[in-house]
């Protein structure tokens, strides 16, 4: 699956100055470029297309190329035309020794750093959303189970003390996470879920009413009433196929984490838009400003200027009915209330 993935993220890197629709090279694009540790595939792309998100779109398989499913720093790209068609030609920075005889020599041990492949996006802007936070439902976490006391009857607890909590089904799951209630994500009246702060994990010693629970981990002080959700080991994903959703889908941003009022590169968004609207991860949006109303005062009357465009986002995690993304290309200034829509 990794390999398949990166094949089609490699293959962004080549294109001709006009291919089915309407992919264009950039007329600055190098014919050669080093890739350096801090790369992405998104920005070596940007590097080469005009829209970096489409290059799915154009890939092909260059046989000669060793094992082109992952690109790391040292390696070289190249763009070159073969017949008037592009091809993509990957030299390893370690080529030279890809066709030595084998020898057999002592046993021995030296140690040297591990070069890591390439990502998608930066890794350092979303892996603290990759397993935590989560998105729960009103009804889900109203059920959940919940923290009724601690040992020693304290009124906040951590990691290695006791705690006490009502709504553990016998034998459901003998490790829970704690999470708390966060910010509620909302369209009007409708509550589309609530942020499911992670505060830390936990694990059954007595299941009973109320079951008798140890502190494991902890990021943040356990509070009474905090909720508890069974623990689910969720693998972390770093790479994503970037694609526009196959229908025209229009959202808003409805929040962005750590509240800030200026959106920018890298930082995190809130879509209300969710798996029941179809989003998938990988999915691009084209960020629009509003059209601000205007009075004419000409015709006596008020219109609206046309959308601006202020950027793209890449969707990374999907809920029910909101998505996280991650802003990678900002035009303009990005507000809280901008339309997402089908690039």
């Amino acid at each position: 699956m990794i390999i398949n993935r990166f094949l089609l993220l490699l293959c962004l890197l080549f294109a001709g100055s006009v291919i089915a629709d309407e992919i264009v090279l950039k007329d600055s694009h190098p014919t050669n470029y080093m890739i350096k540790q801090g790369d992405t595939l998104w920005s070596i792309a940007s590097k080469f297309l005009r829209d970096p998100w489409r290059w799915p779109d154009i890939w092909q398989v260059n046989p000669q190329i060793k094992n082109p499913h992952l690109i790391y720093p040292g390696d070289e790209v190249a763009l070159t035309f073969v017949d008037g068609k592009p091809q993509l030609i990957l030299k390893r920075a370690n080529s030279s020794m890809d066709n030595l005889r084998v020898v057999k020599m002592s046993p021995g041990m030296r140690a040297s750093p591990l070069k890591r492949a390439v990502p998608t996006i930066p890794v350092d802007a979303i892996q603290q959303f990759l397993s935590r936070p989560d998105v729960m439902s009103e009804e889900s976490l109203a059920a959940a189970p919940y923290l009724l006391s601690f040992q020693d009857e304290r009124l906040i607890t951590g990691a290695g003390n006791t705690v006490y909590a009502r709504g553990i089904i016998p034998g459901s799951s003998s490790r829970f996470g704690i999470v708390r209630a966060g910010q509620v994500y909302k369209e009007g009246d409708e509550v589309l879920g609530i942020e499911a702060i992670y505060v830390g994990e936990a694990a059954v010693n007595n299941f009973d009413d109320p079951s008798t629970l140890t502190i494991t981990e902890s990021k943040r002080e356990a509070l009474l009433g905090d909720r508890l959700v069974p623990a689910v080991s969720q693998k972390m994903e770093y790479n994503f196929i970037p694609h526009a959703p196959q229908e025209q889908i229009n959202g808003n941003i409805i929040s962005v984490i750590d509240g800030v009022s200026y959106i920018g590169q890298y930082q995190t968004v809130v879509l209300n838009k969710g798996l029941e609207d179809g989003m998938e991860k990988g999915h691009v949006m084209a960020v629009f400003k509003k059209g601000k109303p205007m009075k004419d005062r000409i015709k006596d009357d008020t219109v609206s200027l046309p959308d601006e465009h202020a950027g793209f986002v890449l969707l990374f995690r999907i809920f029910n009915k909101v998505s996280y993304a991650l802003v990678m290309k900002a035009t303009t200034e990005i507000k809280l209330g901008d339309i997402v829509a089908t690039p």
